[in-house]
């Protein structure tokens, strides 16, 4: 990338900005509607007694982090990306002292929503956010450095090896560990544990199979648009 071109790099700070963006807004309200549960196959199937896919909408916008991470580490290097992660921690906790305030301040009579169901639907994800967090905090560096683990080892090539196995592991560490907390603190029930995390693992698993030809394709745009070699990230 020719870094004497001003506008090129003005443009490379901006996607970074709204990639962003992307992955905050997408951390935050995974976080916020967690406590709606839907089948994400048409199909009822238990295994073990456990229904296979039954999932909380929170897990919808989740994978969308880590191919913003994996597309902003093949890009931007393993510093940007792990500003992002922080960033995302901060917004995150951030968000979750504004929903304390919120629920200490009593509503009127003429409220829309009354105290009870505002504690209910957003009050109560406190844990879950908590929980999510701690996870997400192993789950996202792990997926990086696995990441560029695997970039190292194959000089740039193989994008499709690293963009797998790095959100495999990392998606197991955070499906367990937010699972296992959320039981531990009393949100969800210990009978839908292991129901979760076979199929909150098995539906990321899918998304990172999906999304991969979409990292093939914004790391094409980047290569192009910025004259990028492989293996060669832009310094921003």
């Amino acid at each position: 990338m020719d870094y004497n071109n001003t506008e090129k790099v003005e443009l490379a700070k901006k996607i970074y900005l709204y990639l962003g963006a992307i992955f905050i807004t997408s951390l935050v309200v995974s976080n916020l509607i967690f406590q709606k549960f839907f089948y994400w196959y048409p199909f009822d199937i238990s295994l073990f007694g456990f229904n296979l896919f039954e999932l909380s909408v929170g897990i919808l916008p989740y994978p969308i982090t880590f191919l913003v991470t994996d597309l902003i580490s093949e890009i931007y290097g393993k510093k940007n990306a792990n500003k992002i992660v922080v960033a995302g921690i901060f917004a995150s906790f951030f968000s979750l002292s504004i929903i304390y305030v919120a629920n200490s301040v009593p509503a009127i009579d003429s409220s829309p929503v009354n105290n009870e169901t505002f504690t209910s639907v957003f009050y109560l994800s406190g844990l879950a956010v908590l929980s999510s967090m701690l996870a997400y905090l192993f789950a996202q560096f792990i997926d990086i450095k696995i990441y560029h683990y695997w970039k190292k080892k194959t000089k740039g090539k193989m994008l499709w090896l690293r963009n797998n196995f790095s959100t495999f592991s990392s998606q197991f560490i955070d499906t367990f560990t937010v699972v296992f907390l959320l039981c531990v603190t009393n949100t969800l029930p210990w009978d839908m544990f292991t129901g979760l995390l076979i199929s909150g693992f098995l539906f990321k698993v899918l998304v990172a199979l999906i999304d991969t030809p979409l990292l093939y394709l914004g790391v094409y745009y980047f290569r192009k648009k910025f004259d990028l070699k492989i293996n060669e990230e832009i310094d921003i």
